[in-house]
């Protein structure tokens, strides 16, 4: 069950969220609550005392990337349960202070939801806020929700117009033109992958990335290039730059295509060798974008300073 909550004020979305984790408490199912840390506080003191028995994470930060969210929120904390047990959560990966490049990554995170726990018994809250949110992000919620719930109205309704193939396939869009500023950029192949990753990793430093997050963009660098030569017909190109000095961009792009929407959001088998390297790549970066076409793949990755 994946349902849409749409609420209009604090009323409303103390009414949708409170009454669905204590549903779930009162029926002995794991609950865990992800929205943003302002609302974590609204729910846990709406909870009361029940509040103990939730686990409570910030989505400004478990789900800043929203590639991460599958694997690192909803399949964690379902996979950490029982084999066979219901599990409910409540997951807000849509606000208002999401950027309009964030927002596609964050669709198609929502439209992929159902596909990732397909035979399991979970059940999945989506809270979105009608006063703030554009009509445009509420038309997708419709899209990627099998059923919605208006906040004080009734119960669930079946949805209509879910589509979330449709979804997916419109927003693997081209990204957005790389900004006119100083860049590094490269191509690579099997011979010159050590050389590339060393020189993407001093650019980044010199433009502000320091510490673990210029140690993870070097990880996501080695990662990235050499699933192009592996994968993506044995070369590709790199780029780095700086974006408004929030953050440094790495991009790879090669001739492969990547046909699996799930890939790198499916947690791995502990006992699966390898295909681990876009996972690797959501769990730690602070954005992923991917743009696939019958002429090549692009990743572009985000790491703030």
């Amino acid at each position: 069950m994946h349902p849409a909550l749409f609420y209009g004020d604090q009323r409303e979305y103390l009414a949708g969220t409170v009454s669905f984790v204590r549903a779930g408490l009162v029926a002995g199912d794991p609950v865990a609550v992800a929205v943003p840390g302002e609302n974590l506080d609204v729910i846990r003191a709406g909870l009361g005392a029940d509040a103990d028995a939730v686990r409570f994470l910030d989505m400004r930060e478990a789900g800043r990337n929203p590639g991460r969210i599958i694997p690192g929120v909803l399949r964690a904390f379902a996979d950490a349960q029982p084999p066979g047990r219901r599990v409910r959560i409540i997951g807000e990966p849509i606000w208002a202070g999401r950027s309009d490049t964030e927002y596609p990554a964050c669709v198609q995170h929502e439209a992929l939801i159902n596909a990732a726990f397909q035979g399991r018994t979970v059940s999945i809250l989506c809270p979105y806020d009608t006063r703030h949110l554009a009509p445009r992000v509420i038309d997708d919620a419709y899209a990627t929700h099998p059923t919605v719930v208006q906040a004080g109205t009734g119960p669930q309704a079946d949805n209509g117009a879910y589509a979330p193939d449709a979804v997916v396939a419109r927003y693997n869009e081209p990204l957005p033109s790389v900004p006119d500023v100083p860049s590094f950029s490269c191509d690579f192949d099997a011979d010159s992958l050590s050389q590339a990753r060393h020189i993407a990793t001093d650019v980044a430093a010199r433009l502000g990335l320091t510490g673990v997050r210029l140690q993870d963009l070097a990880l996501v660098t080695a990662e990235l290039t050499t699933n192009s030569v592996v994968h993506g017909g044995g070369s590709g190109a790199l780029r780095v730059w700086a974006e408004e000095d929030r953050h440094v961009v790495c991009e790879v792009r090669d001739q492969g295509r990547l046909t699996d929407p799930l890939a790198g959001r499916r947690p791995a088998p502990r006992d699966q060798r390898g295909g681990r390297g876009l996972l690797m790549v959501n769990l730690v970066a602070d954005l992923v974008r991917v743009h696939t076409a019958e002429e090549g793949t692009t990743v572009r990755v985000w790491f703030a300073c």
